[in-house]
């Protein structure tokens, strides 16, 4: 029962943590807008009906019930319609959205409005959230790296596999029929620190890995140091294995195998490292950002026909503040680790939060951001073909994207949320 409870403490502070990450996401939009002078009139942590606010000169700042994202209301988001444009059920849509501010913007607020500002600062506005949780994500991750340290693969052999296995493959026990793997023909050990490969001087695990991967079937010299010599190794072939992506580990590709695993060592780190582990799972996230309609079909498809969550796939912020919570109370990892583990948990959440922003598709931060680029280069060309200035780009005319977009999102978070409490990932 106390193991319950502290994994239920433990994940409820997990997601207050997130939630604060949220108002400091919404915070970035805020303080760049109200030195810019645009008007704000709402600033909010979550949504529904109010629990608290209280006003701060034309600014209300509050809670609200449902505690899933919060939101700060920039007045006017949307240019004026067209006189003279001709109406159809697009520019009838646009009317409604714009008519929700448009009506208490008063002539008091002309040159304070959001579209009215210069395109530099519209993109440092919407910028500013994805840019908080990049630098907390940062922080986060520098303290891990620089107190407890993150986990660095060297070039030095823990183990030899004994044959060739697809990485896919359920069975992973050799058969007679296996053949042996190059490492195996080439007559690595384990404790030998693998310095080259074919000529190319190795300086880390990564590099090595990539050069094999790339390498296929051909030919492969290595050179490694046992005893503190140098042993040149017989000449060997890599072969083809199915092994998973770097950026999608649920997708396997053919690929070079040899057939080593590293020694992983516990190393502190600094910020350069910080900033390359943070470019390495930017990736990652990309790749699963361009599939993550895919991915939550997926997870769809697997709760539907009960089966066990892929432990790479997409979790809601319910399902990682439950996982927060069971690393915790595991016996799989000492303290230092268990705290390590879950501040890069919530590291991880900050930065896919800032990508998923990013994304240029409106009603994201990165839509906004993409439709200040469209307008500033529309007005730029323009001026060049000495034609009239066309005016501010009417994004209201989006609103069909912003219905798909945001549909899809509340739709997708719905379906995370609820296989999180039905089918959980569990990591222990």
């Amino acid at each position: 029962m106390t193991e319950v409870l502290l994994v239920i403490a433990l994940g409820i502070l997990f997601f207050a943590l997130i939630m604060a990450s949220i108002a400091l996401h919404e915070i970035g939009h805020l303080v760049p807008a109200k030195l810019f002078g645009v008007k704000v009139t709402e600033y909010f942590v979550g949504f529904g009906k109010r629990i608290w606010s209280t006003r701060r000169g034309e600014t209300e700042y509050g809670f609200k019930w449902i505690p899933l994202g919060g939101y700060v209301r920039l007045v006017g988001m949307y240019p004026p319609a067209r006189p003279g444009e001709k109406r159809n059920w697009l520019t009838r849509m646009a009317d409604d959205a714009r008519s929700v501010e448009w009506d208490e913007i008063t002539p008091a607020d002309e040159g304070r409005l959001l579209y009215q500002q210069k395109t530099w600062k519209k993109i440092v506005v919407m910028l500013g959230g994805p840019m908080m949780n990049i630098v907390l994500a940062f922080l986060i991750f520098l303290g891990v790296n620089a107190i407890h340290g993150m986990y660095v693969s060297t070039l030095t052999v823990s183990a030899v596999s004994e044959c060739v296995i697809a990485a896919n493959s359920e069975d992973r026990t050799c058969g007679p029929d296996d053949p042996p793997t190059p490492a195996v023909e080439a007559g690595v050990r384990v404790g030998d620190v693998i310095a080259s490969f074919n000529g190319v001087a190795l300086q880390s695990w990564d590099q090595m890995s990539e050069l094999i991967r790339e390498n296929r079937d051909g030919e492969a010299r290595v050179t490694v140091i046992r005893d503190g010599e140098r042993v040149d190794l017989p000449t060997v072939r890599t072969q083809l294995n199915h092994l998973p992506d770097r950026l999608d580990p649920t997708a396997y590709v053919e690929a070079g195998f040899f057939g080593v695993s590293p020694t992983v060592e516990l190393q502190r780190a600094g910020p350069v490292a910080t900033a390359r582990q943070m470019w390495t799972m930017t990736q990652q996230s990309a790749v699963a950002l361009l599939s993550f309609p895919v991915r939550i079909y997926n997870v769809a498809e697997d709760l539907v026909m009960g089966r066990p969550r892929d432990l790479n796939g997409p979790i809601s912020i319910v399902g990682a503040s439950r996982v927060a919570g069971e690393i915790g109370v595991t016996d799989q990892l000492p303290v230092e680790s268990k705290v390590a583990t879950w501040f890069s948990l919530l590291g991880s959440v900050n930065l896919f939060v800032a990508l998923l922003n990013l994304v240029p598709l409106l009603p994201l931060d990165g839509g906004h951001i993409a439709g200040a680029i469209y307008e500033w280069l529309k007005r730029r060309a323009h001026r060049l073909l000495g034609r009239p200035d066309p005016g501010p780009v009417d994004t209201a005319k989006a609103m069909p994207m912003i219905f798909v977009v945001g549909g899809f999102l509340v739709l997708g978070g719905a379906v995370l949320i609820l296989a999180d409490i039905i089918s959980p990932v569990s990591l222990f």
